[in-house]
């Protein structure tokens, strides 16, 4: 990886019990490679969350910060989505520098230690184009996960009988415990808190936080709606409002499959543990 050069990015909000230790990794990520720089896309908090960064940034200077005042939405899945879309605005413009990019969260499921001895076997592989890594003791991120046949988003579907989140964590869990030694789980969509891409393969592609069915083949939604044995539900959860919101990674990584056949993987190995 040393002759490689990566951006790292993501939203930021209210994260400031986290980000000693998640900027720490962030680091030692970025060692790996030839050279890297940070971008981040800060939305205010009610914590101290900006002068950590400030501070972060006097010592670092590979960190960009983007501060914005201005909410888009009552929506989160729609803000965030926002936000992300301006990290990969950053990437679009700089395409020619950084071939990869890395998009994080920046709470507590990155303020782990990192087992930094993973990731360079995978930048010698040539089987993907998006690829996310298990956490222990089982994979965490329901919300942003597409895998046949549970194909959209969990909270559309009925969660007190077949197809609620621990279904479908057991359900990913086993086969990410399955796999094969040193082979790659195929999906729809996965993120679980921190993917690495391929910039060419997702330059057009943009996340949408939007309740978004065209993304989604009809016989994959009726797949899911099968194996939950429930239609289509739009119910308003409170922090989640179905009728307008989903996870805004789904349609990132379901139009970059659409346009250019991107590979979305996941490695059974823990990054963060």
């Amino acid at each position: 990886m040393e002759n490689k050069k990566c951006c790292i990015c993501g939203p930021v909000k209210n994260c400031g019990p986290y980000l000693d230790k998640v900027l720490e990794n962030i680091e030692k990520i970025g060692s790996l490679f030839k050279d890297y720089k940070i971008f981040i896309f800060y939305d205010v908090s009610n914590d101290d969350t900006l002068s950590k960064l400030q501070n972060f940034q006097k010592k670092n200077n590979k960190l960009i910060l983007f501060i914005n005042n201005k909410i888009k939405s009552i929506y989160r899945t729609h803000n965030i989505a926002h936000a992300r879309n301006n990290c990969l605005k950053y990437i679009r413009n700089n395409q020619n520098k950084f071939p990869y990019f890395i998009m994080m969260d920046f709470d507590d499921v990155n303020c782990k230690n990192i087992n930094t001895d993973i990731l360079p076997k995978y930048f010698e592989r040539n089987d993907w184009d998006a690829l996310s890594f298990n956490t222990s003791p089982k994979y965490y991120d329901i919300w942003g996960l597409s895998i046949k046949p549970y194909c959209f988003s969990y909270n559309h579907f009925e969660q007190n009988k077949y197809n609620n989140y621990h279904i479908i964590q057991e359900y990913i869990t086993k086969k990410l415990n399955d796999l094969p030694q040193g082979e790659l789980l195929k999906c729809i969509s996965s993120f679980n808190g921190f993917s690495v891409y391929r910039t060419d393969k997702f330059i057009n592609s943009h996340y949408d936080g939007k309740l978004r069915l065209d993304i989604m083949p009809l016989n994959f939604i009726k797949a899911h709606a099968k194996a939950a044995r429930s239609n289509i539900l739009l119910y308003d959860y409170g922090n989640v409002n179905c009728k307008y919101e989903d996870c805004e990674h789904r349609s990132f990584h379901a139009v970059a499959i659409s346009q250019v056949n991107a590979r979305i993987r996941i490695s059974p190995e823990v990054l963060f543990y």
